[in-house]
């Protein structure tokens, strides 16, 4: 995020002109790290700018006067001496004070950045003098303006006097900035316009009487651009940050916020970045909503820190006054739906690669939405995990996985959970082929501090679990639409097998079914969590084929698996399935060309003789900043289906629309939708954009922004490039350069 200078809040955008007359960009300042990202400055070439001792190299049609005093000098005239040049018709050249006056045509080059006027004077050794009636261009950011002076104090200050500065093409620029007096300072890294104000289209929209920045990428404090934006839950909103530079590698953004229906909610950010540590708080309060009528607020922290070797801990914390704040204040579907916020602390110790150690507390705060409420989950006070492994010991591969946990609930039953989970395997892998066999023990012990309905205050459990992973591996040459590949047929065999034990008394802390998938055929257990251990005499069967690139990309996949019960299984979490195979999975993804993908997974019933899962999806980019999204999603067992589509496209000459339409059809109604469009001119760009996000069963957030972008100078508005990228997978800036990848 580009940082920007201290002045009144409506003027930020002089801020970014000033600095970019002064040959320099912006700060800049990532959001999403603590550390800043500068750019490193043009530097001019070794040994011939910083050498104040270079020659002087002088040449013209005519040359008059004394070699050793004065040299005048017609037509065209060049004078060079380190890094700057001088042209002009004419000029007189003062060599014991190293001073040329010139005037005529003049232009001049200096470490890339070039000047034309009608006069100049300078001392070439001490990069003193002025330039009158100047234009010039930065090459840096390929910036141009006009001044009626330019006054060189040294190598380091300079004032622009009545400058302006653009980022657009000719003589008539769309937008520009003028200043009567430009006080630049590179040494002091500071920069003071006077008078400034913002052009758009020939209306002034920005004006300041004064203001500071710095003159390089080193950050400093001072006003962020204003945001401005409207929901249906707040009105029209309006954010002035105001940016304080603590230290190198310590920052504080404050943003307050006006909400037309709600009143001023005050915000802060704080990060910091150390040698052994990082993190960032975020903290947001409204003392006194119009709405409810009450204080509200939002705690969200993050924190690392390396104590030594293997050592360190680190803390989530996440916390809300009130069930509704994600709905009201936010405006992504992700924050917006969260209803578990999650408190979090770590303590982990890893000695050495066999062996590591983690401690951590945490619970969560429960965001109920009343449509839908939700059961807290236990909290963990602690949870201690020893972990120690190694691998080919002798050929063999031992793990042992350990965890005492203390669940605890305010209404719900309270207890102590070890688990010990030894697991030994001996692979065998060549290049055709692989076994691996494998045996684990699930040791499991509860201490509970009521007594269950039968009277039973602990419980215990072992259970053995066999295992065989087995596969081949073929490969033969094919081609894929016309280009030579590698095809390869991957049969792979998984059996699994866990004696019954009846579970039905054990309580449920953190367990679950898992949703069938790939990765789950080729699990052990059908369970997520420790409280239950699936019984198992089951063999999987799957083939995978790809193809392969001679590069080793892989250009295609497409897979076929299924599970196969040779005995009822008897551990369940609610009705008990006795049929005889899970449902059957396919699966297939790829990049068909260069400019379409598609993607196509099945869950299909034998049973039932339906899908029980279902998504496809394609992608079309035949150019870059065109991009179209389609996808289909369906899941019975939860009474889904969407529709979901999204795109980035060339509507007209320099204008793009954005959209994304997501539709229920069991509702018959959109759950998510965008709609906007760009427009691209050579220097700017203009956004508009729509947003409706679902926060809770019943309840939506409509948004909407607007944003003018000048290019190399800053971003005013609200900013709906996050929305962008969020909902139309493979969204472009328009202004942004594009160059040919390999796939």
């Amino acid at each position: 995020m580009n940082r920007f200078p201290a002045f009144p809040p409506s003027q930020f955008l002089l801020t970014c002109i000033a600095l970019a007359v002064a040959a320099a960009f912006p700060p800049a300042f990532a959001q999403s790290s603590p550390q800043p990202a500068p750019q490193p400055p043009a530097q001019p070439q070794p040994g011939v700018a910083d050498d104040k001792n270079a020659p002087a190299n002088v040449s013209a049609e005519q040359m008059t006067g004394r070699p050793d005093r004065e040299v005048i000098l017609e037509r065209d005239v060049e004078i060079i001496r380190g890094a700057t040049t001088v042209n002009a018709d004419r000029a007189t050249y003062r060599i014991p004070e190293d001073e040329v006056e010139a005037e005529g045509n003049v232009r001049m080059r200096r470490f890339g950045d070039r000047y034309s006027g009608d006069e100049l004077k300078l001392r070439m050794d001490a990069g003193q003098g002025y330039v009158l009636n100047p234009s010039y261009r930065l090459e840096r950011n390929n910036a141009q303006g006009k001044a009626d002076r330019i006054d060189f104090y040294s190598q380091e200050q300079a004032t622009v006097t009545d400058g302006t500065y653009s980022t657009c093409e000719g003589p008539d620029p769309d937008w520009y900035l003028k200043a009567s007096k430009l006080d630049l300072d590179t040494g002091r890294d500071e920069g003071i316009a006077r008078s400034s104000v913002v052009y758009f289209k020939g209306l002034p929209i920005l004006g300041a009487p004064a203001l500071s920045f710095p003159l390089s990428d080193a950050r400093k404090s001072g006003f962020l651009p204003p945001t401005i934006g409207t929901t249906n839950k707040g009105g029209v909103e309006v954010t002035v940050p105001y940016y304080v530079n603590i230290a190198p590698n310590r920052d504080l953004t404050l943003y307050p916020k006006l909400f037309a229906r709600r009143g001023l909610q005050l915000g802060a950010e704080g990060r910091y970045l150390g040698e052994s540590y990082n993190g960032q708080t975020r903290v947001e309060v409204l003392p006194n909503d119009q709405q409810t009528r009450t204080t509200r607020y939002s705690l969200s922290s993050l924190h690392t820190h390396i104590l030594g070797p293997g050592l360190w801990y680190n803390w989530n914390i996440n916390t809300a006054s009130d069930d509704d704040y994600p709905s009201d204040f936010s405006r992504t579907i992700t924050a917006g739906s969260q209803r578990l916020l999650l408190r979090d602390f770590n303590f982990n110790y890893v000695p050495s690669p066999m062996l590591s150690t983690t401690v951590r507390l945490s619970n969560y705060q429960v965001l109920q939405d009343p449509a839908a409420p939700i059961v807290r989950p236990y909290d963990r006070l602690p949870q201690i995990n020893i972990n120690a492994g190694r691998q080919d010991v002798n050929g063999f591969d031992w793990n042992i996985d350990s965890e005492l946990t203390r669940f605890w609930h305010p209404d719900l039953l309270r207890a102590n959970r070890l688990v010990i989970n030894p697991r030994l395997s001996y692979p065998v892998i060549q290049p055709g082929y692989f076994v691996t066999p494998r045996v684990s023990l699930h040791a499991t012990t509860y201490r509970l501090d009521s007594p269950l309905p039968t009277g039973e205050t602990s419980l215990s459990r072992v259970l053995p679990t066999f295992s065989l992973d087995s596969g081949l591996i073929f490969e033969r040459n094919a081609s894929f639409f016309g280009q030579r590949m590698t095809q390869t047929l991957e049969p792979r065999l998984f059996y699994v097998y866990t004696p019954y034990r009846d579970q039905s008394a054990f309580p449920l802390f953190d367990t679950a079914e898992a949703d069938l998938s790939f990765a789950q055929l080729f699990s052990e257990n059908r369970f997520v969590g420790s409280d239950r251990i699936s019984d198992a005499n089951q063999l999987t069967a799957a083939v995978i084929s790809r193809y392969i690139e001679e590069n080793g990309a892989e250009r295609m996949r497409f897979a076929i698996g299924q599970r196969f019960y040779f005995t009822d299984q008897r551990v369940t979490l609610g009705t008990a399935r006795n049929d005889s195979r899970s449902d059957l999975l396919l699966s297939a993804n790829g990049q068909l060309t260069d400019t379409l993908s598609v993607e196509g997974n099945i869950q299909y019933s034998q049973t039932a003789h339906q899908m029980s899962r279902a998504n496809y999806g394609t992608r079309w980019s035949p150019a870059p900043r065109s991009v179209l999204n389609l996808q289909y999603r369906r899941d019975v067992l939860n009474n889904l289906e969407q529709v979901d589509m999204s795109a980035q496209w060339p509507i007209a000459r320099r204008w793009y629309g954005v959209g994304r339409v997501n539709y229920s059809l069991p509702d018959r109604k959109v759950a998510e939708g965008l709609a906007g469009f760009e427009y691209k001119a050579d220097c700017w760009v203009f956004r508009v954009v729509a947003q409706r996000t679902p926060t809770a069963t019943e309840k939506a957030t409509t948004s909407l922004y607007f944003q003018l972008e000048l290019n190399g100078l800053t971003r005013l508005g609200s900013n709906p490039l996050e929305a962008l990228r969020t909902s139309i997978p493979g969204y472009q800036l328009v202004n942004q350069p594009t160059t040919p990848s390999p796939r």
